[in-house]
């Protein structure tokens, strides 16, 4: 939409094509000087970088002086000089408000998949759709912020209806309250027997633990979640200073990955059924099932050496069914209706059964190498080098041992994510972008520490945009998600006890729409340059996964940053871009997502 300062310039100028053209550009060029202008002293400088891991940078200190709309009007007059015409994607029907690619159950079932593989992620059968946003629902609002918004989720949020939360039996009425248009949880409650609190105490005594909170201090850091309920397990780990990563199967209703995210809590939709797990191998530190649905001895228990895969030497897996309760009160009997076949699989794969309490086994990996040696020549081999290639490929009949996968390189240089952080921090305020409800007072405040919560960066190599923020104590948590085709630095990320996942962004990314805060993409749209990725698709997919009033920060060469503005300006984001006046082509794209309202 044009502005009423291009509409009066075109009516005094029309006449005169040429003249017109040339002050198009003047005043291009002059917007642009004034833009950049109060930039000049900014901490990216290589002069000053030293002070700024000490100041936090106040960019946009002279918000009141700069013309937000002479930038505006500066981004008409550029694209209609050059004879473009950007034209915004059209809105999505209210069929895909919740639409998650590649799991189309229907389609992958007339397509001849059965037995559980219908279930899993399939991108080859996704069709071609039109380009357009998805909407949020009619009802949906901006969630309620950390650690409020951990408690308390608006019910128009998330797709699941009064009557399947009344007939979701006692143990979710037992864990949610439904109020109006609310869903209260209770942090107490969250499995049928005891409350979480309890219940982490007692996997905490299984291991020999005095406490829950020493958890960390025994190696137990991150802790895959199969079937995580509605998050109050991994909101209690969450509280520990653990990071839990919640994966189940996509559901289109009452979903529980959708559920934990709204509510602030690392989560991802997943399941291997018939392909790993999007992991590498040895990445968890304890592997937990409470009542998750899984059933293990199917396959040749298959199920069962994916999760040997991904866990640790040392590792836990924590294996919780209370209704599977045999008949009898014995020991002996309870152990034969649960356990029998993971514990007569656990002998042929170095696991040991450490401890027993109700219905609740605990076994621990064998950090010996020397025990995979010793075995019968029957037992299951060792993992050979290509065997666990980790990306959706088909699940292998071996274990992965004991050997760790190190790369030599361990850090970049922290100082420069430090840096980074408070220079983008500064920039995620409200006040950039002029429609914007919040009007900047006498000086322009930074965000608050809880403004954003789920954070996805999108290219992580190792994770450091994580450890800065972790760093500067704000309250987020981040996916680091490492692209398939770059440097696998995911083990790194994941032994720094951070959550992370490996992705190819030429496909959607497993997760309903909606779900993150802030997405980050440190040069990645050039590594993508190189591949099959349609960068208009991705920005939709981005969009796709985006809150509404959610914010993207991308870092990256002049040339692709403007054409990310162009494919911004298409998604609807406000976007800006700021010059780091270093002397490099690098430059920062700052956007906004707006919440399009019906």
């Amino acid at each position: 939409m044009r502005s009423p300062w291009y509409k009066s310039v075109s009516s005094v100028f029309g006449l005169r094509p040429r003249i017109r053209g040339l002050l198009f550009f003047i005043v291009g060029v002059v917007a642009l000087v004034t833009i950049l202008a109060p930039l000049a002293s900014n901490p990216y400088d290589a002069s000053s970088s030293s002070s700024a891991s000490t100041a936090v940078p106040n960019i946009y200190s002279n918000y009141r002086r700069i013309k937000e709309q002479a930038a505006v009007d500066y981004l008409d007059l550029r694209s209609l000089s050059s004879g473009d015409t950007l034209k915004e994607f059209p809105l999505c029907g209210k069929e895909r408000e919740s639409y998650v690619p590649c799991y189309n159950v229907t389609g992958n079932f007339l397509a001849g998949l059965q037995e559980g593989d219908e279930l899993d992620r399939h991108c080859e059968f996704e069709r071609e759709k039109e380009r357009c946003v998805v909407r949020p629902p009619r009802d949906y609002k901006i969630p309620l912020r950390w650690p409020l918004g951990r408690d308390i989720i608006w019910s128009g949020n998330v797709k699941i209806t009064k009557d399947q939360f009344l007939s979701s039996g006692t143990v979710t009425t037992r864990l949610m309250l439904l109020e109006e248009n609310q869903i209260t949880f209770h942090s107490e409650d969250g499995l049928i027997f005891d409350g979480v609190k309890d219940y982490a105490r007692q996997i905490a005594e299984m291991i020999g633990l005095g406490s829950d909170t020493e958890f960390a201090q025994a190696g137990v850091r991150t802790v895959l979640d199969i079937g995580c309920g509605f998050g109050s397990f991994g909101a209690h780990l969450v509280s520990l200073k653990l990071m839990p990563i919640c994966i189940a199967e996509y559901e289109a209703t009452g979903s529980q990955v959708q559920l934990a995210l709204e509510r602030g809590l690392p989560a991802m939709i997943g399941n291997f059924f018939s392909k790993q797990l999007p992991y590498p191998a040895l990445s968890f530190d304890m592997v937990h099932c409470a009542q998750c649905g899984t059933t293990w001895d199917i396959k040749d228990a298959m199920l069962l050496l994916e999760v040997d895969r991904v866990l640790k030497p040392g590792g836990y897996f924590v294996l919780t069914s209370p209704t599977n309760k045999a008949q009898g009160n014995s020991p002996d009997t309870k152990k034969t209706s649960i356990s029998s076949r993971v514990d007569e699989l656990s002998k042929k794969i170095c696991w040991s059964l450490t401890a027993q309490q109700d219905e609740t086994f605990l076994w621990q990996k064998t950090a010996d190498s020397k025990c995979y040696s010793s075995r019968s020549e029957a037992s299951i081999p060792l993992c050979k080098d290509g065997d666990s290639v980790p990306y959706y490929h088909p699940l292998v009949p071996c274990i992965s041992g004991t050997t760790s996968l190190k790369p030599e390189e361990f850090f970049e240089d922290i100082q420069v994510w430090r840096s980074a952080l408070k220079n983008y921090w500064s920039l995620l305020t409200p006040l950039i972008f002029s429609d914007h409800p919040k009007r900047p007072g006498d000086e322009d405040p930074l965000p608050p520490f809880n403004m954003i919560r789920n954070v996805m960066d999108m290219n992580a190599r190792f994770g450091n945009l994580n450890s800065a923020l972790l760093d500067e104590r704000k309250s987020a948590w981040v996916m680091n998600v490492v692209p398939v085709n770059a440097r696998n630095t995911l083990p790194i990320i994941l032994d720094r006890g951070f959550a992370g996942v490996l992705h190819d962004w030429c496909e959607p990314f497993p997760t309903y729409p909606r779900t993150y805060d802030m997405l980050h993409a440190n040069e990645l749209l050039t590594h993508l340059s190189s591949e099959r990725c349609s960068l208009m698709d991705l920005f939709l997919e981005m969009d796709r996964i985006l809150r509404p009033e959610g914010w993207v920060v991308i870092s990256d060469k002049l040339g692709v940053i403007e054409m990310a503005r162009a494919l911004a300006a298409r998604v609807r984001w406000e976007a800006r871009v700021i010059d780091l006046q270093d002397g490099s082509d690098q430059r920062l794209l700052v956007c906004q997502k707006p919440f399009l309202k019906k």
